[in-house]
């Protein structure tokens, strides 16, 4: 039986959780862990994510994350296959990174939200990996780096909302009355080990009656919302290529006329990739850069600076355009 799409719509929450494969230790050292946040972090800037707390475990890692544009399937793919490949090319393996199909959650905004983020920064303590009085120095999850002043983290990191939640705000004495919280709970000994919420949807009996309306009008029209999602980042993947081509005088006529692999199509085409989810068919199509696979190995390329004159004309374009 083939296995169903998952539910996806603009500004949905998800808690997002996955093992390594056969459980292994994924994480044990430095250097994978770090592989990861750093795949994690281009990830949330390329689909413009909002992560509201994030976690690594030695097996597993952790997810509360929102998608403003409804793109979960296409930033998960890319997070783990590229995690994926650069592991496997550390390590000189080959194989799955990890266990198979990730586990996501759809969760509601408000308390629901803030109960998922605590049980995310307490899951080094409750795993052993830590001890309580050390969990602001963890390195790996969301709660060190919101120890830092506003202006150093990363602007897709969010805490506002169930900082809200908690009646706090974003100061230091903020922090230190949440760190209280999240003792509080650890000491109500409210779960027995990490938990992975059960079903698929994590909310008020209102909330769950709202998705399940809507996921029966959506697995009714065989489209579960994937379609209209996929349509609207089309709009926007063709709205920026008009705005880059423009950046360099260029019309949609002029991508015919020109060699394949014109330095100001590689330029434009690796911005796009970093930014947006669009995929290698979509940009040979409309740059006419030749095949999915020859986007690819010109992106590359141009990322690691073999191709000097995109990469030039590359970093013009990130300088100049920020929308």
């Amino acid at each position: 039986m083939a296995r169903k799409p998952r539910i996806e719509f603009a500004g949905a929450i998800y808690e997002v959780v996955n093992r390594g494969n056969y459980r292994a230790d994924l994480f044990e050292t430095p250097g994978a862990a770090q592989a990861f946040v750093d795949c994690l972090f281009q990830g949330c800037e390329r689909m413009h994510w909002k992560v509201h707390a994030y976690c690594l475990l030695r097996d597993q890692y952790r997810l509360a994350l929102e998608t403003p544009q409804g793109n979960l399937v296409d930033g998960v793919h890319w997070l783990q296959s590229t995690f994926g490949n650069r592991f496997n090319r550390f390590r000189g393996e080959n194989g799955r990174a990890f266990q198979g199909r990730y586990k996501s959650v759809l969760v509601e905004a408000g308390e629901h939200l803030a109960d998922l983020v605590d049980s995310v920064h307490l899951a080094p303590v409750r795993a052993g990996l830590v001890a309580f009085d050390q969990l602001r120095q963890f390195r790996w999850s969301s709660y060190r780096v919101f120890q830092r002043p506003r202006a150093e983290r990363p602007v897709f990191l969010e805490g506002a909302e169930w900082l809200g939640v908690r009646g706090l705000g974003d100061t230091a004495d903020d922090w230190d009355a949440y760190h209280r919280h999240l003792a509080a709970v650890l000491a109500a000994d409210r779960e027995a080990k990490v938990p992975l919420s059960p079903g698929w949807i994590r909310g008020s009996e209102k909330f769950r009656h709202r998705i399940l309306a809507e996921f029966k009008r959506m697995a009714a029209a065989k489209d579960w919302g994937g379609s209209e999602v996929r349509e609207l980042n089309r709009l926007e993947w063709g709205r920026l290529l008009a705005d880059a081509m423009a950046h360099f005088g260029q019309g949609a006529g002029d991508t015919l006329g020109q060699p394949k692999a014109a330095p100001w199509k590689i330029a434009i085409a690796t911005w796009l990739k970093s930014r947006t989810s669009v995929n290698n068919r979509w940009l040979a199509e409309q740059l006419h850069l030749g095949g999915p696979d020859a986007v690819s190995r010109y992106v590359g390329e141009c990322q690691r600076g073999v191709r000097k004159e995109a990469r030039r004309l590359l970093d013009g374009l990130v300088t100049d355009i920020r929308g």
